[in-house]
């Protein structure tokens, strides 16, 4: 389905209701592992052109998607948490402790960079968090940086699309564009992994 025509129907449909739903989508792609191939990048690109074009309000958009990132990044990294407790606390023969401890000491040293970046990068966005978790970083460390992350990410795609929405070419082409930023995406996922 065409993610343009859909946004356009919630917001036709649930007025202002479309806010939670938009706030849910972000915290659901980010905070629940399972849910991770939710269309975080060009939802937010596609709701910055509809700022542009008076159907949505940026000013109320760009704090509650960053809030929602954010949630949805506390959870998994509390999730995260709570799985490191338990694969530390029983002897599973599948899992690397070696692995396990290069984890961790990634995160001492890169844990608040790699937050920062991880939003922009589809899958990582909702497993970095939970890996942050697993590996036991501090949580004030990560809390900040999770926050500069997600405000970043957020207000970026909506500016993003916001300025770029107001150019007609772009906004005669959007669904095609938002289409074609998914394909993207998910292609140079399936290449990473493939490579891998």
């Amino acid at each position: 389905m065409d993610l343009t025509a859909l946004l356009t129907e919630w917001i036709a449909r649930y007025d202002q209701g479309v806010y939670l739903l938009l706030f849910a989508l972000v915290f659901c792609e980010i905070g629940v592992a399972p849910l991770f191939f939710l269309p975080g990048d060009p939802l937010l690109f596609l709701c910055g052109a509809l700022c542009a074009q008076g159907a949505l309000r940026a000013a109320l958009l760009v704090p509650l998607l960053a809030l929602a990132a954010w949630g949805g990044s506390l959870l998994a990294y509390r999730l995260g948490l709570r799985l490191g407790r338990h694969l530390e606390s029983h002897a599973y023969r599948w899992l690397n402790r070696a692995l396990l401890a290069r984890g961790q000491r990634f995160f001492a040293r890169w844990g608040g960079p790699s937050l920062l970046v991880s939003p922009y990068v589809a899958v990582l966005r909702t497993f970095a968090p939970l890996a942050a978790g697993v590996a036991r970083m501090p949580a004030r460390p990560f809390a900040t940086a999770a926050l500069a992350g997600c405000v970043a990410w957020s207000g970026g795609l909506i500016a993003a699309g916001y300025w770029l929405g107001r150019v007609p070419l772009v906004h005669e082409h959007l669904g095609g564009l938002v289409v074609l930023g998914l394909v993207l995406g998910l292609g140079g996922l399936a290449l990473r992994l493939l490579f891998k």
